[in-house]
C-alpha cells in the first residue's frame, strides 16, 4: 500500500486547515504533545510542519506533499510541484497580501524614498526582490515576529502579511504598496508527484478540499413553484449553473433546486415568496464538485 508523507501547516494556518480537511472527510487529531497528527486513512502519514519550512521539506522529500502559503515557496525558493491553489487563510476564505507600511506620519510616501532607509520583515528575499524591481538599495532585516510594532523606533519601514488590514490600522500603519499576494497552496516533492499512486492520492485530496472550501460560503435552495409562475421565481435566482427543475405529480407544479451564496439568502428568500415560490428549504452544503 502507497502511503503518502503530508505535511500540515503548524501555527496561524493549523486549525483553518484541520477543520477544512474535517470538512473535506479527513478527520485529524491532535495532541498538545505530538507533531505527529493522528488521521482517519491508512494511505496518509501526517506531521506538523511550520509553514515557513514546508516547501523545504517537501523538496528535499522528508515530505512527499504539503500544505502552505505560495509566499514561502517563493521565499525558501523551493522546487516543488504546486498542485493546486487553496483559496483560505487563517480568517476567512481570502487571499493574503505582503504588504510595505510605514507610520502614519511618516514621510515616505513610495518605495523609491525607502533608499538607505531599514525594512524589517519575515520575508527577506521576497522585500530584496521587490526594493531591487523598483531600483533601491535599503537595508532589510529579518523579523521574528512582532513586526508591526518595530515602526519608527527599530525601522523605517515593513513588510508585513495581511488579510483584512486591521492589525496595521490598530498600530496606526500606512499601506504604501503590495508586495506579493499569495494563497494557501498544495506542493508536492517533484519526485513524489511523478508517483501515479501518490499523484492520485494527492489530487483525490485536493479535489475533496476544494469541493468543501467551494461549499463553505454557500447553501442549497429546494422550492416549489406553478409552471405560470417559474420564469419570475428564476428571474429572483442567481445559480451556481443553470438551477435543476424537476416535474412533480401535480403537472402543474414544479420543484426547483439550486445553490447560492449564503450572503445573499436574506435578500432572495423575500423575492421568492413575492415571486409566488412555495414551500422554500435552505440547507447546508459540505462539499461542491465542479
Amino acid at each position: 500500500m502507497s502511503v503518502l508523507k503530508l505535511g500540515i501547516p503548524k501555527g496561524s494556518l493549523q486549525e483553518a486547515t484541520v477543520d477544512l480537511l474535517a470538512r473535506a472527510g479527513w478527520k485529524v487529531t491532535l495532541s498538545s504533545r505530538s507533531y505527529v497528527p493522528a488521521i482517519d486513512d491508512a494511505e496518509i502519514d501526517c506531521l506538523l510542519v511550520r509553514a515557513q519550512e514546508m516547501a523545504r521539506y517537501v523538496e528535499s522529500g522528508a515530505l512527499e506533499a504539503g500544505i502552505t502559503g505560495h509566499d514561502w515557496v517563493v521565499e525558501t525558493n523551493a522546487d516543488v510541484v504546486e498542485l493546486a491553489e487553496l483559496v483560505y487563510a487563517k480568517q476567512r476564505l481570502a487571499r493574503v497580501k505582503w504588504v510595505l507600511a510605514v507610520p502614519e506620519d511618516s514621510a515616505i510616501r513610495s518605495p523609491r524614498d525607502l533608499e538607505g532607509k531599514t525594512i524589517a520583515t519575515e520575508v527577506v528575499r521576497i522585500t530584496e526582490k521587490y526594493l531591487a524591481g523598483h531600483g533601491v538599495k535599503a537595508r532589510v532585516e529579518f523579523s521574528w515576529g512582532a513586526t508591526e510594532v518595530k515602526v519608527p523606533q527599530l525601522a523605517d519601514a515593513i513588510v508585513e502579511v495581511t488579510e483584512t488590514g486591521a492589525s496595521l490600522r490598530a498600530n496606526r500603519l500606512r499601506i504604501l504598496d503590495t508586495v506579493l499576494e499569495s494563497s494557501t497552496v498544495f506542493i508536492m516533492n517533484r519526485k513524489a508527484a511523478e508517483d501515479p499512486a501518490k499523484r492520485q492520492k494527492a489530487e483525490n485530496l485536493v479535489l475533496m478540499l476544494q469541493g468543501a472550501i467551494a461549499a463553505a460560503t454557500r447553501v442549497g435552495l429546494m422550492l416549489n413553484v406553478k409552471q405560470q409562475d417559474l420564469a419570475a421565481v428564476l428571474a429572483v435566482l442567481p445559480a451556481l449553473k443553470n438551477p435543476t427543475i424537476s416535474a412533480l405529480s401535480d403537472p402543474e407544479w414544479v420543484a426547483v433546486n439550486t445553490i447560492i451564496e449564503e450572503a445573499v439568502v436574506r435578500q432572495i428568500l423575500p423575492k421568492l415568496k413575492a415571486a409566488k415560490a412555495q414551500g422554500i428549504v435552505e440547507y447546508p452544503l459540505n462539499k461542491i464538485v465542479l
